[in-house]
Formats: C-alpha cells, sequence, structure tokens
C-alpha cells in the first residue's frame, strides 16, 4: 500500500516536470524510441543463458562480435548423435536488441537439424522481434553466432590426421 500522501506527491512531481524548460510536455508524451514487446520479453526473461562444455566433441561454440557497436555474442549449441540440436546456450555483451536476438536464435535451433539451423536468417529473426532498421545488426550478429557454432560444430567431427591413419 502507497505511504499517505503519496499520490499528492506524485501529482506535484508530475506537475513540475511538464513544468521544466528542459523537458517540454510534448516531449512526455512520445518518447523517441520504444523497444517491441518481444524484444523487452527476450531481454527482461532471456531464454538459455550460460555455457555448455566447449571442448566436448559434440558442442559446437561460436563466437562474433561487431567492432562498431561493441556487441559480442556468444552461441553454443549441443547436438546429438543422429543430428539433432538438444540444447543451445549464449552469453552476450551488448543491447537489449543483441540479447533478445541471441535469445530467440537459442529457442529457434533447438530441436533442429544441423542442416535446418542453417536455414534461419537474420531477416527472420529481424521480423519477428520487429526490430527497426538501426538494430539490424543485432538480428545478423545472431545468424554469424549460428553459423560459426555449427561450423565450430562439424570441424570437431572431422577425424583428426592421426585417427584417420590408425584406422
Amino acid at each position: 500500500m502507497a505511504a499517505p500522501g503519496a499520490g499528492r506527491l506524485r501529482r506535484a512531481a508530475s506537475a513540475l516536470l511538464l513544468q521544466s524548460p528542459r523537458l517540454p510536455a510534448r516531449e512526455l508524451s512520445a518518447p523517441a524510441r520504444l523497444y517491441h514487446k518481444k524484444v523487452v520479453d527476450h531481454y527482461e526473461n532471456p531464454r538459455n543463458v550460460g555455457s555448455l562444455d566447449k571442448t566436448s566433441k559434440n558442442v559446437g561454440t561460436g563466437l562474433v562480435g561487431a567492432p562498431a557497436c561493441g556487441d559480442v555474442m556468444k552461441l553454443q549449441i549441443q547436438v546429438d548423435e543422429k543430428g539433432k540440436i538438444v540444447d543451445a546456450r549464449f552469453k552476450t555483451f551488448g543491447c537489449g536488441s543483441a540479447i533478445a536476438s541471441s535469445s530467440l536464435a537459442t529457442e529457434w535451433v533447438k530441436g533442429k537439424t544441423v542442416e535446418e539451423a542453417l536455414t534461419i536468417k537474420n531477416t527472420d529473426i529481424a521480423k519477428e522481434l520487429c526490430l527497426p532498421p538501426v538494430k539490424l545488426h543485432c538480428s545478423m550478429l545472431a545468424e554469424d553466432a549460428i553459423k560459426a557454432a555449427l561450423a565450430d560444430y562439424k570441424l570437431k567431427q572431422e577425424p583428426k590426421k592421426g585417427e584417420a591413419e590408425k584406422k
């Protein structure tokens, strides 16, 4: 329950803000930029945050970054013996759109085969999250991270020169 007089204090603060020369009323009523509710949801409740064992043969790790904005994204996939992605994790240093793109990417790759995961495009991620043009690089990073993780996984599946000769 609110403290006595809280409503009166809130109204007084609002009146001061509305009268402030720095913050005209028209600027308060329409913020310059808002994130779409899907971005906010993935940012506030990110799915699949964490790490998998990068030394495991069935785990692929993709680490990508965007020097222009400073976003860094690590995405990992775990693949079963049938080639299906059974788990995915991410860690991202970046804006809300980068975190949301990573979170969504991990949700989308789970349950797909390695080949199916390669079909996930940044345009699909951007469309799902309703990213504005200025944030499209975040969805591009997510696509690059998926591809890098899949490439790392595939590389680990190739027999090493010494092992191939022994057989």
